[in-house]
């Protein structure tokens, strides 16, 4: 059994870049209770049109002969669901695109979304973790591409990298999540409101911000870090992975979950470790520390208005094949209850199919209400699952929501075996890989956007399944890849990211 130091995180000391000043948990203040944000509000409209567009990356593609430049796609959506047709590719070698497409910068390994100038249009942060900068191998960057009423361009982009301290292997880029953790201005919090950036390097995490007013399009670092060795459990090291951000408490500001693995002694037990919004980037409050990880998602799982955060553990010591818990937000400033409301196995009664060693169930989450009933569905990856006698084909599940919580009443598994579903399963397709409930067509049902960055040995295709008042549906299901976009498609890994 695996033993983990909770206390280890729940007391670590957070930093300040600025002299290794504490922050501290805010005192409790009258506030305007935030609602539930983490599926109801997704923000991914680039061009303004009340839409749900879809941002996928495709880091492995060769970009003007440059092997693992990578690119990323945008899909326009309309009344008519995800489009094709109407879409942009996005790389380095694009006009006006900071920097130039080299091999292994990895352009689209990690994506974002979020309106950071405040101007009602949303704006895209790809992550470039593979990036060289003076001489630096890996050192990392990030494009933002900035909403229009025509989507996004590449004349209107700007560029990101941990300017302080550029570090040979430091992969900044590696994951990214925008939202209103704090107020660029405290001083007049609730003037010009605009999300933050927060992005992940593999030992650190950095805030970037555009001041209030601001007419150029500029972006701030913020002079707060925090670094692995202050949320490490277990007295090692720690790798961070992934991002989620929520409303966990009653108050006015995003929260932000960070997840991943430990290093160092006892390497690769998943942990998770909670940031509390705050007005001012100084109070940012520590909001727990929770067993298992990498893969994280946040939504209102019970429909109490508050938001909970679902964590799929993949690591070492993880129970076998995988497992999801569920901490459900308190209703108070207090914020995740440390103890898992529901814990999801491939064993757990109702749901179908056997844990397994290997299977990486819960390696990937999303959440959307799939049959239209008002309450939050979860959908979970499991890329190493291994369909009949063929290894690490992938499937994906999906567990209902009900007033108490997911239930596995109604639950949908699908893999490229199901009948309705295009394709084959094939060997190290890795179906799953990435997975995202999206309401394209605005219809109050989230259909499922399933990747496979292993297909045709690495060239990447991505699954659409279809959303209807029962939930999830084979019947109608289509797929695409890159090429369909007029991208490249050979080893490109398209549907290696998807926004969330």
């Amino acid at each position: 059994m695996r033993h983990f130091n909770r206390a280890a995180l729940t007391a670590a000391a957070l930093f300040a870049l600025g002299g290794g000043a504490v922050i501290a948990a805010p005192a409790a203040q009258a506030v305007t209770p935030f609602p539930s944000i983490g599926w109801q509000q997704h923000n991914c409209d680039f061009d303004g049109n009340g839409f749900d567009d879809v941002l996928i990356g495709a880091p492995g593609a060769a970009v003007g002969g440059a092997k693992s430049a990578g690119y990323v796609s945008v899909q326009y959506s309309s009344s008519s669901g995800l489009s094709t047709t109407r879409k942009s590719v996005l790389h380095q070698n694009t006009s006006g695109v900071p920097g130039a497409a080299e091999a292994g910068d990895g352009f689209g390994s990690a994506v974002a979304s979020g309106d950071l100038n405040n101007d009602g249009y949303d704006d895209a942060i790809v992550g470039i973790p593979g990036e060289d900068l003076a001489g630096l191998s890996d050192a990392g960057g990030a494009v933002v591409f900035w909403g229009s009423p025509s989507g996004l361009h590449g004349s209107d982009s700007t560029w990101l990298e941990d300017t302080d301290r550029l570090r040979a292997g430091a992969k900044f880029g590696l994951a990214i999540e925008a939202a209103r953790y704090f107020a660029p201005d405290p001083a007049n919090p609730d003037a010009d409101p605009r999300d933050s950036i927060a992005v992940l390097e593999y030992d650190t995490l950095l805030f970037f911000t555009s001041a209030p007013t601001a007419a150029a399009r500029q972006l701030n670092a913020v002079d707060t870090r925090v670094r692995a060795r202050d949320v490490s459990p277990l007295d090692t090291g720690f790798a961070f992975r992934s991002l989620s951000h929520g409303n966990y408490n009653e108050d006015s500001w995003a929260d932000l979950a960070i997840s991943g693995v430990t290093t160092g002694d006892q390497p690769g037990v998943g942990a998770t470790q909670v940031l509390h919004g705050a007005p001012g980037v100084e109070a940012l409050g520590d909001g727990g520390a929770f067993e298992g990880g990498p893969a994280i998602v946040s939504s209102d799982f019970n429909h109490d208005g508050q938001d909970d955060l679902a964590i799929g553990d993949t690591g070492v010591g993880s129970a076998v094949g995988g497992s999801v818990s569920v901490h459900l937000g308190k209703g108070d400033l207090s914020g995740l209850d440390p103890n898992p409301a529901q814990t999801w196995t491939q064993d757990s009664p109702g749901v179908p199919g056997t844990s397994e060693a290997g299977d990486r169930w819960g390696a990937e989450l999303s959440s959307g209400d799939t049959d239209g009933d008002g309450r939050p569905d979860l959908a979970i990856g499991a890329p190493g699952e291994d369909v009949g006698s063929v290894s690490d084909a992938g499937a994906v599940w999906t567990l209902r929501g009900a007033p108490g919580g997911l239930t596995a009443s109604g639950v949908r598994s699908f893999d490229q075996n199901s009948s309705g579903v295009p394709g084959a399963a094939e060997a190290s397709d890795r179906w799953g890989g990435q997975v995202r409930l999206i309401d394209a067509d605005n219809d109050g049902r989230f259909g499922l956007l399933a990747a496979a960055p292993g297909e045709n040995t690495d060239d990447g295709f991505v699954w659409v399944i279809p959303a209807s008042s029962t939930g999830l549906t084979a019947k109608g299901s289509w797929t695409y890849d890159g090429a369909r976009l007029g991208a490249p498609a050979a080893n490109a890994r398209f549907g290696a990211a998807i926004d969330e």
